[in-house]
């Protein structure tokens, strides 16, 4: 039998591990000594005069505030290996927060980093961008070319109403031919050839007044047709009425044309007040020349050949042979060869004193060329001037 052999108190207990034990480990006293140095050269390099900035942009900082940030200096206890090597790792720390916190003010803007310089442009910094020199010299040549150019619908309106004009004007003379007002007058003024079938003057003015009438109403033909004469027999044949028929027809197709253009050449002149400076007088300028010119070389027909002008007009808008009549019917006794003489000469006369009288008012003279610059001119805050 073996006997029990006791541990011995000296030794260790085997029952507990023992951890590894590592041959570089230096002794306790070396590792105190090492971190008692390196705590003696932070709290040196704390207390130094020069605080560096952890980063270069901290360098602008104002200076000032590194020594009113500084911690007054303590004199070092002395203390264990332990609380030295733990005391040692705290000056990092707090060296490191007490460095920011000394430059923590803001950022100068002649400082900021170059990455915040050169932050890619925005919507709006776009907007502040000035295009080249040579898109803006392009647009300024648009822009006065634009205002240079003047509209296409003014002029159109111009060209109108001096085409309308002379027709309008024609028709309003001849409308006021074809009236009771004038019969009476051609039958009663002095030389106006006597009717060699015994109508008198009241005989003419009443009968003429009755073709007159016709002429402007909407009757049918039986308004001349049923008229009788002092003897009980039909004023007008059937051939006469046929034929003042066809007169009336082309009178009122006249009338409407010229009513139509009239309403036309209104519209087109209130559209010129309010578009265009000036246009309603160049428009009458333009309609009377033009006027002038045709009435002048109408009327230089007709002198030279009165018959042949007679008979050309009657032949363009009647038929042959509905037009011509004996010199004993009713149609001839009232309107004689000199009824449509002084009749072409009163409608020759009326045209040339409306057409010179429109011309001289809306003659382009210095005054008038002024007065329309300056309308159109945007200070002066109106848009038209007749």
């Amino acid at each position: 039998m073996s006997e029990k052999v006791q541990p011995s108190q000296d030794k260790p207990n085997s029952s507990q591990p023992e951890g590894p034990k590592s041959e570089l480990q230096p002794p306790v006293s070396a590792r105190s000594q090492s971190s008692q140095e390196l705590a003696e050269e932070l709290e040196q390099h704390r207390n130094s005069a020069d605080d560096e900035p952890a980063f270069s942009w901290m360098a602008a900082a104002s200076p000032s505030a590194a020594p009113a940030a500084r911690q007054p200096e303590q004199t070092p206890h002395p203390v264990t290996p332990l609380a030295e090597s733990a005391k040692a790792s705290e000056p990092i720390q707090s060296g490191a927060s007490t460095a920011q916190d000394s430059v923590r003010p803001m950022r100068p803007a002649k400082t900021l980093p170059a990455a915040l310089k050169s932050e890619p442009p925005t919507e709006t910094t776009m907007l502040t961008m000035r295009p080249p020199a040579e898109e803006v010299d392009r647009r300024a040549a648009e822009r006065e070319q634009a205002g240079q150019s003047k509209p296409l619908m003014p002029r159109i309106w111009q060209v109108l109403i001096a085409v309308f004009f002379p027709v309008v004007l024609l028709s309003l003379a001849i409308r006021a031919i074809a009236s009771p007002v004038f019969l009476w007058v051609e039958y009663n003024r002095p030389g106006f050839p006597a009717d060699g079938f015994g109508f008198s003057s009241d005989d003419r003015t009443t009968f003429g007044s009755y073709a007159v009438d016709y002429l402007n109403n909407f009757t049918g033909s039986r308004f001349l047709g049923d008229l009788v004469g002092g003897n009980g027999s039909r004023l007008f044949q059937a051939g006469e009425v046929s034929h003042m028929a066809d007169v009336k027809g082309v009178y009122q197709i006249s009338m409407l044309i010229g009513l139509v253009l009239l309403i036309l050449m209104i519209v087109g002149m209130f559209y010129l007040s309010r578009r265009s400076v000036g246009g309603i007088r160049r428009s009458l300028f333009a309609g009377s020349i033009a006027t002038l010119a045709i009435i002048i070389g109408i009327g230089v027909f007709a002198l030279l050949g009165w018959e042949r002008f007679f008979t050309d007009f009657h032949q363009i808008f009647f038929a042959n042979g509905t037009w011509t009549f004996q010199l004993s019917d009713t149609l001839i006794r009232l309107f004689p060869e000199q009824f449509w003489t002084d009749s072409a000469a009163t409608i020759g006369v009326i045209v040339l004193l409306v057409a010179s009288l429109t011309l001289a008012f809306s003659w382009p003279t210095k005054r008038r060329r002024q007065a329309s610059a300056e309308a159109r001119k945007p200070s002066q805050g109106r848009r038209a001037a007749v």
